[in-house]
């Protein structure tokens, strides 16, 4: 029997750290890429997962899916069911800042959302979504190593991508969020629930106030630093 009927997994075959882009392929390209020893745990849904080495610890890769729906329920059965404590994202979005361009990294530090998700806690306001700081400042100095223009700070997760009101990212921009997505602070109020870890690392693929974008392949494969940077503090969590 293994824990869950959306990852077809036993608990020893997931490392304690997990990375998780939203894209399955892009997990099986980090696999294939970065780490020795690879055993695929997971084709439940053609959401992929890996375990592997990486510089000599383990470490697991698993899609996410799109949307808070769809990490909520990864991240959750990750969390309380395969006994993981730290998950980080890394994922696309959409800058909302001027001083951000293609293919820079962006650290969530919160989640704005307009998703209705944190109701299900029945708290009597508004929770605020934050990543752990230990994996917070683990990854600002990876970062820094690599000498790459990145921010950290506020990102949107939304529930819509393409959004009735055309005005709807300026609404945000005035409230100095970097960047657009669709998945972290379901993330991080999973991780807060369970008293685990996690973050999002984020690489700007298109850019709401410049009107560029990135190739799909380039969203697969080309976005290494990020990468690097998540594997890089994966080791040291």
């Amino acid at each position: 029997m293994v824990p869950t009927v959306h990852i077809g997994a036993k608990k020893e075959d997931i490392a304690e750290t997990v990375l998780m882009p939203g894209d399955p392929l892009r997990a099986k390209f980090i696999s294939e890429k970065f780490l020795e020893n690879v055993v695929q745990y997971n084709t439940v849904r053609g959401m992929l997962g890996f375990t592997g080495t990486y510089k000599g610890k383990k470490v697991s890769v698993q899609g996410s899916g799109m949307g808070i729906p769809s990490i909520g329920i990864y991240s959750y059965e990750l969390f309380n069911f395969y006994d993981v404590k730290n998950i980080i994202r890394i994922g696309t979005a959409g800058a909302l800042h001027e001083d951000l361009n293609l293919k820079d990294i962006v650290i969530a530090m919160g989640a704005c959302t307009d998703s209705n998700y944190g109701s299900q806690f029945g708290l009597n306001g508004n929770f605020a979504p934050i990543c752990s700081y230990e994996l917070l400042e683990k990854a600002v100095e990876e970062a820094k190593k690599k000498d790459i223009n990145f921010k950290v700070g506020n990102v949107l997760s939304s529930d819509v991508f393409y959004n009735d009101d055309k005005e709807t990212s300026m609404k945000w921009v005035k409230m100095g969020v970097l960047a657009t997505e669709m998945e972290s602070a379901g993330l991080f109020m999973n991780a807060a629930r369970a008293r685990k870890n996690a973050l999002c690392i984020l690489t700007v693929s298109d850019h709401m106030l410049k009107d560029q974008a990135t190739t799909s392949e380039e969203r697969q494969t080309a976005f290494i630093d990020m990468m690097e940077i998540a594997l890089e503090t994966a080791i040291r969590a």
